[in-house]
């Protein structure tokens, strides 16, 4: 069976490159992807898109619909009109909303994407249902850990490696979290099993997180003690709003969790690896990096 998979230099997208080979790279980011694109022989594949613009402030919002809507149509048609066999899409819990409030996000809740990352990968979603003769699979993630995660997480290291007392000792949140190795492991399943066809599913760990617990746990793994104290959050908010931090402070003190025990149910799949095992990893991960 053939394999291709877009992005597979990328966190997620090393770990599944290391369950799925062989396979082909389609590189996304070189000027001649497209060129690429039409010289890859589809037939009967499996294809794995995971490749994708993701939160950078400086990019447009044209930058995010050439990147991650335009450039998934295309792919999608070159996929059909070929004949592979499924496209399993990576995209983003963000486009259910950014936040919850009363209960945790499923993938049959109504799209409310914010931003021009998430607006991109629902645009993405849609186009992929449109195509005639597509056999897709969806998965949202939300924040994914692991040994050599960047972005939010590999910042709240940094910060937790400082000596400083952070105000967090009563934020009590609740984050979904799902582990590289987790997410890798549905995406495959996504491409075996005949339930997942033509179908939306999310990925999280059964355990969601606060931010307290995050910053203790990382801290002890790096041999320093939480050192946490109590700051409302609407305060820290209202502060960081008045430092232009506003956005940032929100994903330190407000939940956004996910329920998957649909994906459970249909697919068989649960997430194996929590925090306290990963963090380990991490901490290690990160102290190579730095040095």
């Amino acid at each position: 069976m053939k394999t291709f998979i877009t992005g597979a230099t990328g966190f997620v997208g090393r770990a599944l490159a290391a369950r799925t080979a062989p396979f082909e790279a389609l590189h996304f980011g070189d000027p001649d992807w497209d060129e690429r694109l039409a010289a890859a022989d589809l037939r009967g594949a499996t294809i794995y898109h995971l490749a994708a613009r993701v939160h950078e402030a400086r990019a447009t919002p044209a930058q995010f619909e050439a990147d991650n809507v335009a450039k998934t149509v295309a792919l999608a048609k070159a996929a059909a009109a070929a004949g592979a066999r499924r496209l399993v899409f990576l995209s983003t819990i963000k486009v259910t909303g950014e936040e919850t409030v009363t209960r945790p996000f499923t993938a049959q809740d109504e799209q409310r994407p914010r931003g021009p990352y998430a607006q991109s990968k629902w645009q993405a979603e849609q186009a992929l249902a449109a195509t005639a003769g597509l056999e897709w699979s969806i998965v949202r993630s939300p924040l994914v850990y692991g040994p050599g995660v960047g972005g939010n997480l590999r910042e709240l290291m940094g910060l937790a490696d400082s000596p400083w007392p952070l105000p967090f000792a009563c934020t009590r949140n609740r984050r979904s979290f799902v582990h590289v190795d987790d997410l890798a492991r549905l995406l495959v399943e996504c491409a075996s099993q005949p339930a997942a066809a033509k179908a939306t599913f999310v990925a999280a760990h059964a355990e969601p997180l606060s931010t307290a617990r995050v910053l203790t746990e990382i801290r002890r793994a790096l041999s320093r003690q939480p050192r946490l104290f109590c700051v409302p959050s609407q305060a820290l908010e209202v502060a960081a709003a008045i430092a232009g931090l506003g956005e940032r402070m929100r994903r330190l003190t407000r939940s956004l969790e996910v329920d998957a025990s649909a994906t459970s149910a249909a697919l068989g799949w649960s997430a194996q690896v929590g925090f306290e095992q990963a963090v380990g990893e991490m901490v290690r991960a990160y102290r190579q990096a730095s040095r």
